[in-house]
Protein backbone atom coordinates (compact mmCIF):
# COMPACT_ATOMS: atom_id res chain seq x y z
CA UNK A 1 0.00 0.00 0.00
CA UNK A 2 1.53 3.19 -0.83
CA UNK A 3 0.46 7.01 -0.86
CA UNK A 4 0.40 9.87 -2.33
CA UNK A 5 3.48 11.85 -0.34
CA UNK A 6 1.77 15.05 -1.13
CA UNK A 7 -1.97 14.51 0.35
CA UNK A 8 -2.03 17.18 2.67
CA UNK A 9 -3.32 15.58 6.00
CA UNK A 10 -0.36 13.03 5.30
CA UNK A 11 1.82 16.56 5.10
CA UNK A 12 0.38 18.14 7.67
CA UNK A 13 0.40 15.02 10.01
CA UNK A 14 3.85 14.20 9.02
CA UNK A 15 5.04 18.12 9.74
CA UNK A 16 3.80 17.18 13.30
CA UNK A 17 5.21 13.89 13.74
CA UNK A 18 8.69 14.84 13.07
CA UNK A 19 8.16 18.19 15.66
CA UNK A 20 8.19 15.22 17.99
CA UNK A 21 11.35 13.49 16.52
CA UNK A 22 12.50 17.70 16.68
CA UNK A 23 11.32 17.36 20.06
CA UNK A 24 13.65 14.20 21.45
CA UNK A 25 16.57 15.38 19.35
CA UNK A 26 16.78 18.76 21.12
CA UNK A 27 15.65 17.09 24.48
CA UNK A 28 13.21 19.81 24.77
CA UNK A 29 10.24 18.16 26.74
CA UNK A 30 7.90 21.30 26.97
CA UNK A 31 7.73 21.00 23.17
CA UNK A 32 7.06 17.62 23.35
CA UNK A 33 4.18 17.67 25.86
CA UNK A 34 2.69 20.53 23.81
CA UNK A 35 2.28 18.04 20.84
CA UNK A 36 0.46 15.81 23.04
CA UNK A 37 -2.80 15.26 24.95
CA UNK A 38 -3.54 15.28 28.34
CA UNK A 39 -4.86 12.22 28.05
CA UNK A 40 -1.78 10.85 25.51
CA UNK A 41 -1.78 6.76 25.52
CA UNK A 42 1.83 5.50 24.65
CA UNK A 43 2.28 1.68 24.05
CA UNK A 44 5.54 0.42 23.72
CA UNK A 45 7.58 -2.27 23.94
CA UNK A 46 8.55 -1.62 27.95
CA UNK A 47 5.17 -0.59 28.78
CA UNK A 48 2.18 2.06 29.06
CA UNK A 49 3.10 5.87 29.13
CA UNK A 50 1.19 9.11 29.59
CA UNK A 51 2.03 12.31 28.43
CA UNK A 52 4.25 13.46 31.30
CA UNK A 53 6.00 9.93 31.28
CA UNK A 54 6.90 10.55 27.77
CA UNK A 55 8.24 14.16 28.52
CA UNK A 56 10.10 12.63 31.34
CA UNK A 57 12.31 11.03 29.18
CA UNK A 58 13.94 14.28 28.10
CA UNK A 59 15.01 15.01 32.02
CA UNK A 60 18.53 13.61 30.89
CA UNK A 61 18.76 15.69 27.71
CA UNK A 62 18.18 14.16 24.34
CA UNK A 63 17.00 10.81 23.51
CA UNK A 64 17.47 10.32 20.02
CA UNK A 65 20.41 11.59 18.28
CA UNK A 66 19.52 11.36 14.64
CA UNK A 67 16.13 10.20 12.61
CA UNK A 68 14.65 8.96 9.53
CA UNK A 69 11.05 8.61 8.93
CA UNK A 70 9.84 6.58 5.95
CA UNK A 71 7.01 4.65 4.39
CA UNK A 72 4.40 7.17 5.91
CA UNK A 73 0.66 6.60 5.18
CA UNK A 74 -2.31 8.19 7.08
CA UNK A 75 -5.68 6.73 7.52
CA UNK A 76 -8.57 9.10 8.04
CA UNK A 77 -10.65 8.08 11.29
CA UNK A 78 -13.69 10.49 11.51
CA UNK A 79 -14.11 14.07 10.83
CA UNK A 80 -11.58 14.58 13.71
CA UNK A 81 -8.83 12.00 13.99
CA UNK A 82 -6.54 10.26 11.75
CA UNK A 83 -4.03 7.43 11.93
CA UNK A 84 -0.17 8.09 10.92
CA UNK A 85 1.82 5.30 10.51
CA UNK A 86 5.47 4.99 9.70
CA UNK A 87 8.80 3.30 9.92
CA UNK A 88 11.38 5.29 11.68
CA UNK A 89 15.29 4.56 12.02
CA UNK A 90 17.00 6.30 14.57
CA UNK A 91 19.95 6.52 16.60
CA UNK A 92 20.56 7.27 20.07
CA UNK A 93 22.96 10.01 21.89
CA UNK A 94 26.04 7.65 22.23
CA UNK A 95 25.46 4.74 20.36
CA UNK A 96 26.57 3.91 16.68
CA UNK A 97 24.03 1.70 15.71
CA UNK A 98 20.74 2.47 14.61
CA UNK A 99 17.17 1.26 15.63
CA UNK A 100 14.31 0.83 13.88
CA UNK A 101 10.21 0.18 14.35
CA UNK A 102 7.01 1.27 13.00
CA UNK A 103 4.77 3.83 14.52
CA UNK A 104 0.98 3.85 14.34
CA UNK A 105 0.44 7.51 16.13
CA UNK A 106 -3.31 8.53 16.26
CA UNK A 107 -4.37 12.22 15.82
CA UNK A 108 -7.17 14.54 17.31
CA UNK A 109 -8.07 17.14 15.80
CA UNK A 110 -9.14 20.07 18.40
CA UNK A 111 -9.80 24.27 18.92
CA UNK A 112 -5.96 24.70 18.66
CA UNK A 113 -4.77 22.24 16.21
CA UNK A 114 -4.01 18.71 15.99
CA UNK A 115 -3.01 16.44 19.40
CA UNK A 116 -1.61 13.37 19.81
CA UNK A 117 -3.33 11.13 21.70
CA UNK A 118 -1.86 7.65 21.17
CA UNK A 119 0.83 6.10 19.96
CA UNK A 120 2.31 2.62 19.69
CA UNK A 121 5.75 1.44 18.56
CA UNK A 122 6.52 -2.24 17.08
CA UNK A 123 10.08 -2.65 16.78
CA UNK A 124 11.44 -4.36 13.75
CA UNK A 125 11.29 -8.14 13.46
CA UNK A 126 13.88 -10.17 10.69
CA UNK A 127 10.47 -12.65 10.45
CA UNK A 128 8.43 -13.04 7.72
CA UNK A 129 4.90 -12.57 7.31
CA UNK A 130 2.87 -15.90 6.28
Amino acid sequence: MTQDQTDPLLVTLLTLERQVWEALRRGDAAADAALLSADFLGVYPSGFAGRADHAEQLEDGPSVAGYRLTEARCLPVGEAHAMLCYRAEYRRPGQAEEEAMYVSSLWQREAAGWRNIFSQDTPVSDAVLP
